[in-house]
């Protein structure tokens, strides 16, 4: 019989997991404590709205409190990096080591036929114009470091690639893992050789199995999410339910999994072997729209009962919280939602709206969310922090700000 646990102790057990339970760090956040969360959660997603920050940093500021971003920067992209970049979540930064677990995705892209598979236009792509693939690899290794813009319409000389299929090309050979991304320029990506990006201890490490990767990357999981479905296990790391289910026997067969049933949740749940529920609970984070916390929205009902959707596409009238909205983790639940924008120019931290969540504390919501938002103001060079007259947090919050 599986053993059961209470919505609260689950919520517990997943905050823990997430590096969100215990206090920040005292003192500078260090390169080993940074890499020590990088393995804890597995994976950081990235992506390229920079209304506040953008999202690959804020989750390491949400756990460890405000960092240099120059750390992470030197992590992924420096002389020696302990991240790489691939399709992990979705685009993201991943300890290095984990990268022969995905040489079975870089293996699907080249072996994609299409019958029957899900769709792919970077993987058709590579298989109708192979060769002309090849000579866009051919180009890399001769002139070394690369961008997309490098392949622009308007910079190629008489036999060079257009933008559109160059940019394709591209794709497909990053997809394929003959190409990494060496650095950024901006938010751009700069590509070389896989041997001139990876280490070679990590190159040639042995390549493992798409069953025995794909078992790792769903214990991986299992440890980041501390307890969860089948379809958060799945999710992770973007592989099929079917496969997540496979690998989540096979380990609890091996006692790395345990079944549970968690109050409130349908259907069978996996716990990681030795987390733990704890006693109590430090946080008040600003969570990004892609934090590793509430990618599922599912997951987020399930476990704070509050219902959360990313607003950018739609209009703005019909907005219920705002254009880029930040929650606000207090202890074990979400207290409050803020519409976040850095404005650079005016050196402001701008609240634009500010709601609390239903059953949450306003007078001790308020004093704590702003602390939160001046320790953010300054992480990010903000001398100031003010706030709009939208949400029912609003005006409270200003008093509480000063």
């Amino acid at each position: 019989m599986s053993r059961e646990l209470s919505a609260r102790q689950a919520r517990r057990i997943a905050l823990a997991a997430q590096g969100l339970a215990a206090p920040r760090p005292a003192g500078p956040v260090t390169p080993a404590r940074f890499r020590k969360l990088a393995r804890q959660l597995g994976v950081l997603q990235i992506d390229s709205v920079n209304v506040f920050a953008r999202a690959h940093y804020t989750p390491v500021f949400a756990r460890l409190g405000p960092y240099p971003t120059a750390l992470l920067d030197k992590e992924a992209w420096g002389k020696r990096p302990s991240l790489f970049e691939y399709w992990g979540h979705v685009a993201s930064l991943m300890p290095i080591e984990l990268q022969p677990l995905f040489r079975w995705r870089m293996q699907w892209y080249r072996d994609w036929k299409g019958h029957g598979e899900r769709k792919s236009g970077i993987a058709m792509f590579g298989q109708a114009r192979r060769a002309y693939v090849e000579g866009v690899l051919a180009e890399i290794e001769r002139r070394g470091p690369v961008t997309g813009g490098d392949f622009a319409e308007g910079k190629r000389t008489p036999g060079w690639w257009n933008w559109s299929e160059g940019k394709m090309a591209v794709e497909y050979l990053f997809a394929t893992g003959q190409i990494a991304v060496k650095t950024r320029r901006g938010f751009e990506r700069v590509y070389d050789l896989t041997e001139r990006v990876i280490p070679p201890a990590v190159l040639n490490a042995p390549t493992p199995s798409a069953a025995d990767a794909k078992r790792e990357l769903v214990r991986i999981a299992a440890n980041a999410l501390g307890v969860a479905t089948l379809a958060d296990l799945a999710d992770y790391f973007r592989i099929l339910q079917a496969e997540a289910r496979l690998a989540a026997d096979e380990l609890v067969e091996a006692g790395a999994l345990e079944p549970v049933k968690v109050e409130g949740w349908a259907g069978r749940s996996y716990m990681a072997a030795g987390a733990t529920a704890p006693r109590k609970l430090a946080a008040a984070s600003l969570l990004s729209p892609f934090d590793n916390l509430i990618w599922r929205r599912e997951r987020t009902e399930r476990m704070f009962n509050a219902r959360f959707r990313i607003e950018i596409y739609v209009p703005a009238h019909k907005r219920e919280h705002g254009y880029y909205v930040y929650p606000f983790l207090l202890g074990e639940r979400i207290a409050a939602r803020v519409d976040l924008k850095a404005d650079r120019a005016a050196g402001v931290l701008r609240v634009q709206a500010a709601h609390l969540e239903p059953g949450a504390d306003e007078d001790e919501t308020a004093p704590a969310l702003a602390t939160e938002l001046r320790c953010a103001a300054d992480w990010l060079g903000l001398a100031d922090v003010a706030v709009a007259g939208r949400g029912d947090l609003a005006e409270r919050l200003r008093r509480a700000l000063g």
